[in-house]
C-alpha cells in the first residue's frame, strides 16, 4: 500500500508489469460472470467467492441496512455485487465500470461498514477532481449515515472560504470523520497543518483516471497519500481506466482486487439508445428545439464545449420557453452548487453544461443526453491525433452515462457538424463495439418507458 517516493513520482520512466498476486475480476455486463485468474488454481492468494444477491446477504450493520432500505435499494448492481463483499473485508480495490452502475455506493457502504468514529479523527478520505462531484459524494455519505449520527462528514473544495474549513477542523466536536475533497484544497489544509491525516483508514479516489492522468493533480494526490498511514485500505474507481493508467493506480495499492466490468471494447451502455444527427453548425439551434419538442423526457442535459456557448444556448432556450438552466465554470462556485441542487430537485427540466457535469454527477431523472458539441480531448483540444480522439471517446462515455442510470432507459443524441466530429463518432462506435444510427425523423420509435 505504501510505496517509496521514487515509486510514486515518475511512472512514465519504466514499464510497470502487474504483480503476479494481483487478481483480476473481469465482468461482462451481459452475464456478470467473473473470469478466474490462472493463479487461483495454484492457490496463490486467490479471493474467496463471497458475492451476494441481496444487500441483506452482505451482513451489513443494522444502521446501514436501514438506510439502504430507505433509499429503496434491495439488490446490488453487478459492480456492487462484485466489490462490496471484498471491500468490507479490507481488500484494496481498483474498479472500472460504466456510469450508472453504483460505484459510489461501493466505497460509501464499505467504508461506513468498517468505520469506528472517534471525535477529532478523520478515518475516511475521499478525493475527486471536481467540486460538484465532491458535493454529490458528500450527500451520498449523508444519505447512508442517516442512522449513524455519530459519523460526521464534511466536503472541502476550492472557490469557498478556506477559513470556514479551518474553523470546522479546529473544533473537536465538528471535526469530520469522513472528508470528501478536491486535491488542491486538501493539500492547502494539510500544508497549513489544519488537517491531520494520521488516522486515515480508507484512502479513496473517485474518477481516479482523471486524478492521476494530469501531472499537477497527481502530485497533489501523491503528497496527500504520503501524509496518510502505511496501513490503510486504498480504493479507486472510474468509468474509464486505460491500460496505461491501471499500473499507476496499483502503485498506490497492495495486491488489489481488480474489477473491470465491460472491459475495453466490450464497453456498452445497456438501456441507452444512441443516435447521431449530421448537420451544419448553423442548424444546431433549430434541430435542438425540434428534438426537445419531439421527445417525451423527464430531464435533459445538453453538453457544449465552452462556458460562452453554455450561457448563450441557455439564453436561447429560455427565449423559446424551455425550462432551462446552465452550469459551467464561468459562474461562482456558490451559484454552481445552487443551480446543481435546483436541477436535481427538478426545478428545471433542461441543463446546459460544459464537461463540469460530464463525470460522476448522478441525477436520476435525466433520461436524455445531447451532445450539442461533440466531446473533445481535455489534454489536447481540437486535435485529430489518435490519442486525442481516444480521449474524446472516453469523454463521450462519461457524458452520455448521465442518461439511463442504473439500468433505466435513456437516449443519447450527438450533433455531427465537422470532419473531426465524424472521426470521434467512428472511434466511439469502435470503442464501444456498436453502430450509432441516425436520429429518426420526429424521434419516431424512441421510447423512455
Amino acid at each position: 500500500m505504501s510505496a517509496g517516493e521514487e515509486d510514486l513520482i515518475d511512472y512514465s520512466d519504466e514499464e510497470i508489469q502487474p504483480t503476479e498476486d494481483a487478481k483480476t475480476a473481469t465482468g461482462a455486463a451481459s452475464n456478470g460472470a467473473a473470469k478466474k485468474d490462472t493463479n487461483a488454481a495454484a492457490g496463490k492468494g486467490s479471493y474467496v467467492g463471497i458475492y451476494s444477491t441481496s444487500f441483506k446477504d452482505m451482513l451489513l450493520i443494522p444502521q446501514l441496512n436501514k438506510a439502504i432500505t430507505d433509499c429503496g435499494f434491495e439488490h446490488p448492481s453487478e459492480v456492487q455485487h462484485m466489490c462490496i463483499p471484498q471491500a468490507i473485508v479490507g481488500t484494496d480495490v481498483v474498479c472500472q465500470a460504466k456510469s450508472g452502475m453504483g460505484k459510489t455506493a461501493v466505497f460509501v457502504i464499505s467504508s461506513l461498514q468498517r468505520i469506528d468514529p472517534v471525535a477529532g479523527e478523520c478515518q475516511v478520505l475521499v478525493m475527486c477532481h471536481t467540486r460538484e462531484l465532491a458535493f454529490q459524494i458528500k450527500n451520498e455519505y449523508a444519505r447512508f449515515t442517516k442512522y449513524m449520527p455519530e459519523v460526521k462528514t464534511a466536503v472541502f473544495f476550492g472557490g469557498t472560504d478556506i477559513k470556514e474549513n479551518e474553523k470546522l477542523l479546529a473544533n473537536k466536536e465538528t471535526y469530520p470523520n469522513v472528508i470528501v475533497a478536491t486535491p488542491g484544497r486538501l493539500n492547502a489544509l494539510v500544508r497549513e497543518k489544519k488537517l491531520r491525516l494520521g488516522s486515515v483508514k480508507f484512502f479513496i479516489l473517485d474518477e481516479c483516471d482523471k486524478m492521476l492522468d494530469q501531472i499537477d493533480m497527481r502530485r497533489d494526490v501523491q503528497e496527500i497519500f504520503r501524509q496518510t498511514p502505511t496501513e490503510k485500505q486504498v480504493m479507486m474507481f472510474s468509468a474509464t481506466l486505460s491500460q496505461a493508467i491501471r499500473p499507476i493506480c496499483k502503485k498506490f495499492m497492495r495486491n488489489p482486487m481488480e474489477v473491470y466490468v465491460d472491459d475495453e471494447n466490450e464497453l456498452t451502455l445497456h438501456g441507452l439508445q444512441q443516435f447521431h444527427v449530421k448537420l451544419s453548425e448553423s442548424e444546431k439551434n433549430r434541430r435542438l428545439n425540434d428534438i426537445l419538442d419531439d421527445l417525451t423526457y423527464n430531464q435533459v442535459i445538453v453538453f457544449v464545449k465552452s462556458t460562452r456557448r453554455a450561457t448563450e444556448l441557455d439564453r436561447l432556450l429560455k427565449e423559446c420557453n424551455f425550462p432551462s438552466t446552465a452550469v459551467h465554470s464561468g459562474i461562482s462556485q456558490e451559484e454552481r452548487i445552487k443551480r446543481y441542487q435546483a436541477f436535481k430537485a427538478f426545478e428545471h427540466r433542461i441543463c446546459v453544461s460544459t464537461d463540469v457535469f460530464g463525470r460522476g454527477i448522478d441525477i436520476e431523472r435525466i433520461n436524455v443526453a445531447i451532445n450539442y458539441d461533440m466531446p473533445d480531448s481535455p489534454a489536447n483540444p481540437g486535435s485529430s491525433e489518435k490519442e486525442a480522439i481516444l480521449q474524446s471517446a472516453d469523454t463521450y462515455l462519461h457524458r452520455v452515462g448521465r442518461a439511463g442510470r442504473f439500468g433505466t432507459k435513456g437516449a443519447a443524441i450527438s450533433f455531427i457538424s465537422s470532419e473531426r466530429d465524424e472521426e470521434v463518432l467512428k472511434q466511439i462506435e469502435s470503442r464501444f463495439n456498436a453502430t450509432i444510427p441516425e436520429y429518426p425523423e420526429g424521434g419516431s420509435g424512441i421510447s423512455m418507458e
